[in-house]
């Protein structure tokens, strides 16, 4: 089978081959130390990885409007001010582009027919024109784009309590940029779209399952119901214990929630076995084990992965988060050949 089948098929609720490896984004650091002089593409050829993706919260340098290039400050495609700390996601920073409702009407979103994503999901589907990978595009919903807009995570959650009408038409603007979005990059050769607003901490939801209710679930069962419209298949991935929302998370369509983070309550196989039929999973290898665990000890938490929610259920094989800079590459190189030795069905 090609990556693309095998991805499909998982979410599909079919049988692949053998358990599909991928990842949400490797490090580039990563990527050069495993492929040396190559980019992430190239590592996705090397390791025979089933999915690439184009990401729209990551910009490279000739993508935006540079306000200090020594701190790496910029202004991201909202108009929103960000900090390029590292290689991946950039992190909002002070003072908001949107504060007042004054500031709100006036605001003008960018064009999503604009959007540099769609080129690189029209390169990706020439470099694998025959299905050799699933071509994902990693975006967001209407909850990321507000948080840039508000200058970060603590002053929209203010708002959340003390003014949750301006919240929900700021959430708008997310919502019909990615709903938009989303149809167009379908049309550029993407199979399949990835979520990445994070909505918890490992103690739970950021925000109450109520307030959760009214003010984002309407936004991602807006922009996932486009992307499945369009004829892609979705992924919703957050941090943190999403039990008190899971329900919700899972009533908007998605075909997969994934990765996920491996703390209590969040394991893998309960989740296939409370939605049986109705949900893919994607992880759940621990960062923190990628990190600073043994080859030895990945080889054998992928294993026990493998055999333990693989084998019942839906499956695509990933880190708990992201292939950061600090994850060994002998340890990531570990998780893919172990998958691909022993995650051919049926696995024992």
């Amino acid at each position: 089978m090609t990556g693309r089948e095998r991805i499909v098929a998982v979410l599909e609720h079919r049988l692949p081959d053998r358990v599909p490896v991928a990842e949400l984004w490797i490090d580039p650091s990563v990527a050069r130390a495993l492929c040396p002089g190559k980019d992430g593409h190239d590592l996705a050829d090397h390791l025979d990885l089933d999915m690439v993706g184009a990401y729209t919260m990551i910009y490279e340098d000739d993508e935006v409007e540079w306000v200090d290039r020594e701190q790496r400050i910029f202004r991201d495609k909202w108009g929103a001010l960000q900090i390029g700390q590292y290689d991946g996601v950039p992190v909002p920073t002070k003072p908001p582009r949107i504060e007042t409702p004054e500031d709100l009407a006036a605001y003008r979103p960018p064009d999503p027919a604009r959007s540099h994503v769609l080129d690189k999901i029209r390169r990706l589907k020439e470099r694998y024109p025959s299905g050799e990978k699933a071509i994902c595009c990693v975006g967001e919903s209407g909850w990321a784009p507000a948080v840039f807009l508000r200058g970060g995570l603590e002053n929209l959650l203010l708002d959340f309590g003390l003014r949750p009408g301006f919240v929900k038409d700021l959430m708008k603007i997310g919502t019909e940029y990615y709903a938009e979005l989303y149809r167009l990059v379908a049309a550029a050769g993407a199979d399949l779209v990835l979520l990445g607003d994070d909505y918890s901490d490992k103690n739970g939801p950021m925000m109450s399952p109520r307030q959760f209710n009214e003010l984002i679930l309407p936004c991602d069962a807006a922009v996932v119901a486009a992307a499945k419209n369009a004829g892609l298949y979705c992924i919703k991935h957050t941090d943190g214990d999403v039990r008190l929302i899971m329900d919700a998370l899972v009533s908007t369509g998605v075909d997969c929630l994934g990765p996920l983070e491996p703390v209590p309550g969040m394991e893998l196989r309960p989740i296939l076995e409370r939605y049986p039929g109705r949900i893919a999973v994607m992880g759940n290898i621990s960062i923190d084990l990628l990190a600073r665990g043994s080859v030895e000890e990945v080889v054998a938490e992928v294993r026990r992965t493998l055999q333990d929610v693989s084998a019942h259920g839906p499956h695509i094989m990933s880190s708990a988060n992201t292939i950061t800079s600090w994850v060994r590459p002998e340890n990531y190189l570990a998780l893919v050949n172990t998958t691909k030795q022993f995650g051919r069905y049926p696995i024992a």
